[in-house]
């Protein structure tokens, strides 16, 4: 098709050079890709109404156009809208609506023409709602068991859009009626009771809206304003139709969180350069998490979705910047550069402006923080300039007995009326902190005696109390090889000290957090290998029993699980083998872990066959799993007549290795444990020949991500089977282990027992 617009569009798309280039382009072929989708609607409908070809319909378009002197843009959405049926939720909403039909219709366009969910409610944002006084959109998708998964949300913070990424199926009660109601809820002065809602105060209004799809909730909208208002007739409708469009784009890509949402805001408050970067691994690039608006202003543009790393967001400066992340890395602590790049180069069309005065900082094992200044744009630059002048001021002291001169701003920095009197270097003791006494005596030190130029930072203590960083930079005044007197500056440097301060305490929180669940994690692994430990050695038992046991912990160690298994001899003359794994990872499974492994043996002394074993084990579970559930494998042999009586709660079936041919025992289909109140636990009975062999397991052995569970079980039946002639068991459990892996990450018991030939 050959619409409107076509040629001027082509022609746009001129050669570029550097990343500010092309993201430029980037914002034209999106601006591009909306209007094509609105003209092409049009041309469509004026092809059905005219019963015209599709490139007819093109031509006619743009002969109105060009008639009637309107962009063929704005008259795409005259048509669209005048053909759009009645009950069409985004038709032109009548006379002196909120929202004029063409912007609607054109920010609906866009909208869903971006790349994820959350450029597409930054649009619905700015295109609509702000000009209903809004300040803010959250875009929820339904989910599994009647959960609310944030997939966009434009105007908030990320630290709260980390907060309400998740909400559970008890939801606020403001959430839940209009879910159920199917309908709009409309709060003007804030929800009722004091729920809690995201939004700007307890009695800001909100709109909450359901987004339906063919005829079923898929989701639902928060609009939030920042104080409480009025919703009239047409602001609901407008709010409405908006809405509508959040429901078609619901089924793009769910906007990514951050890893740091409290780094994210304190970047975002910043009012210089700044980003976030990841580094993967001990040896990865690094990457951009995230920009705030002064970094995605000198990038020319929002980070790309694509490819966020150094080289193509600094083109001039990577290398230097990765060497410094590369140091803040090993060292810990932060680096500086005055310029990146270091050496000028001739600039060309397009090229960013160099990174000055460059800051690294450390923001725990995987995250640094680049903050920077940059002359690329003008108006910035001077309004940096002017900041910087309003908190620099000179000063002159004469050790001979002349006066001391400020310059006018040293009074404000020091909280001071110009009526009083300055206060001489070195007299600026009684002005300061106690501990800084020891930094001006250096200083002073420095100008007096060794009769050169040196500076520090003093914290100075105001009149009202509060406490102000003064950088001092101060040169002596010398008379041959007599100082006598000295020249500096004063410089108010609090705001840069607050913005290190709050970031070195953020950085600190994050570490000590992630050190606390290091530890314990690392307790819960030496609980549980002190529990369930790994068994070296052949054990004898009765009636010719042999047992080899080994555990395997998760992939990454901090990752324990709840896996747990028991060989025991009883006071019968039984012999109980059992293996489970309760659902989860962490301290708490390993807890959970040894209340039922420790139950299990206490109530195995009471005779009672593996069906009741299970039955009461579910019981504990129900009452001290917090909720959790497990599967479990409990079986008992009988030395007297060879039996193994066993039950099994929603385990992997047994696997019996007899004369080199490996069978899977098929458990009965019970429950597993803590899913249910009082369930009843069959039994199934085995002979035990002499060379048997029983292998008990846990899914951590034959799981794998991208196959069903048949291929990792029959992978174990070939091995087991393979296998068979090794006569020794340790060496039989341990070349299992070698060829049967799973790939879930998550942790593995393996208990093999075998009945041994007769003599």
């Amino acid at each position: 098709m050959t619409g409107s617009g076509g040629s001027s569009e082509a022609s746009a798309l001129q050669p570029v050079s550097g990343f500010a280039g092309l993201a430029a382009e980037n914002r034209r072929l999106r601006e591009r890709a909306a209007r094509r989708r609105l003209i092409d609607l049009a041309t469509g409908m004026l092809a059905v109404q005219l019963g015209q070809s599709t490139a007819g319909a093109a031509d006619h378009l743009e002969d109105l156009a060009r008639a009637t002197g309107v962009s063929p843009e704005d008259l795409a959405a005259d048509i669209v809208n005048s053909v759009a049926a009645p009950g069409d939720p985004r038709a032109d909403p009548g006379p002196e609506p909120p929202l004029p039909a063409r912007r609607l219709r054109r920010t609906a366009s866009a909208a869903e023409t971006a790349d994820s969910v959350g450029d597409a409610a930054l649009t619905l944002l700015e295109g609509g709602l702000t000009l209903l006084g809004a300040d803010s959109l959250w875009l929820w998708r339904c989910a599994d068991a009647g959960h609310l998964r944030l997939a966009g949300c434009a105007g908030v913070s990320a630290t709260e859009a980390a907060a309400w990424r998740g909400i559970p199926p008890a939801a606020p009660a403001p959430m839940r009626t209009a879910l159920v109601e199917n309908a709009p809820l409309w709060l003007g002065g804030g929800p009722a009771d004091a729920a809690a809602l995201p939004g700007a105060s307890a009695v800001a209004a909100r709109a909450l809206v359901p987004l339906r799809r063919r005829g079923a909730t898929i989701g639902l909208a928060l609009v939030g304003w920042p104080e409480p208002r009025v919703f009239d007739p047409r602001t609901r409708r407008a709010v409405t139709q908006l809405m509508t469009v959040a429901s078609t784009v619901l089924g793009l890509p769910d906007s990514p969180g951050p890893g740091a949402p409290v780094l994210v805001d304190v970047l975002d408050a910043l009012t210089h350069p700044g980003v976030l970067l990841r580094t993967h691994g001990t040896s990865g690039a690094p990457t951009v998490e995230h920009a705030n608006e002064e970094a995605a202003a000198s990038f020319g543009g929002p980070l790309p979705a694509d490819d966020r790393s150094l080289i193509r967001l600094f083109p001039l400066a990577h290398r230097e910047l990765a060497r410094l992340v590369r140091r803040v890395r090993r060292t810990r602590r932060a680096q500086h550069a005055a310029r990146l790049p270091v050496a000028a180069r001739a600039g060309r069309e397009g090229d960013p402006a160099p990174l000055l005065d460059v800051r690294v900082l450390p923001a725990g094992e995987e995250l640094a923080v680049v903050l920077w200044h940059t002359a690329g744009d003008r108006r910035l630059a001077v309004g940096r300039a002017v900041a910087r002048l309003q908190t620099v001021a000179t000063f002159q002291d004469s050790l001979d007995g002349g006066e001391t001169v400020w310059s006018e701003q040293a009074y404000g920095i020091f909280g001071m009326s110009r009526h009083e009197a300055p206060v001489p270097l070195l007299a600026l003791r009684g002005r300061i902190h106690r501990d800084d006494g020891e930094a001006l005596t250096g200083l002073l030190t420095t100008l007096t005696e060794r009769g050169a130029g040196g500076q520090t930072v003093l914290r100075a203590l105001l009149p009202d109390g509060s406490v102000r960083h003064v950088r001092v930079a101060a040169e002596p005044l010398l008379d041959g090889e007599t100082v006598t007197g000295c020249v500096g500056v004063y410089q108010d440097v609090s705001a840069s000290r607050r913005t290190e301060l709050a970031l070195t305490a953020t950085f600190d929180h994050l570490n000590a957090v992630r050190d606390q669940a290091d530890i314990r994690h690392q307790l819960a692994l030496q609980l549980q290998r002190a529990i369930v430990p790994e068994v070296t050695a052949l054990q004898g038992l009765p009636g010719g029993l042999v047992v080899a046991a080994r555990y395997r912990p998760a992939a990454e160690e901090y990752q324990v699980g709840g896996d747990w298994y028991d060989v025991l001899p009883l006071p019968s003359g039984k012999v109980l083998v059992a293996v489970g794994d309760i659902a989860g990872h962490g301290i708490d499974s390993v807890t959970g872990m040894v209340a039922l492994r420790n139950a299990q043996r206490a109530l195995a002394f009471t005779g009672r066959g593996p069906g009741q074993l299970l039955g009461w084990l579910n019981e504990v579970t129900l009452r001290t799993g917090g909720g959790s559930t497990a599967t479990a494998v409990c079986a008992l042999y009988d030395p007297d007549d060879g039996e193994l009586v066993w039950s099994s709660a929603g385990h992997l079936p047994l696997l019996l290795l007899r004369g080199g041919r490996a069978t899977l025992l098929d458990p009965p289909r019970d429950i597993l444990l803590g899913a249910t109140v009082s369930p009843r636990y069959q039994q199934r009975r085995t002979a035990l020949r002499p060379g048997d062999t029983l292998l008990l397991y846990t899914d951590g052995l034959v799981e794998r991500r991208h196959d069903g569970l048949d291929t990792g079980l029959g992978g174990l039946v070939a091995a087991a089977e393979e296998l068979a002639s090794v006569e020794d068991l340790e060496q039989l459990v341990d070349g299992l282990l070698g060829m049967v892996t799973g790939d879930t990450d998550d942790d593995t018991s393996v208990v093999a027992v075998r009945l041994r030939d007769r003599d």
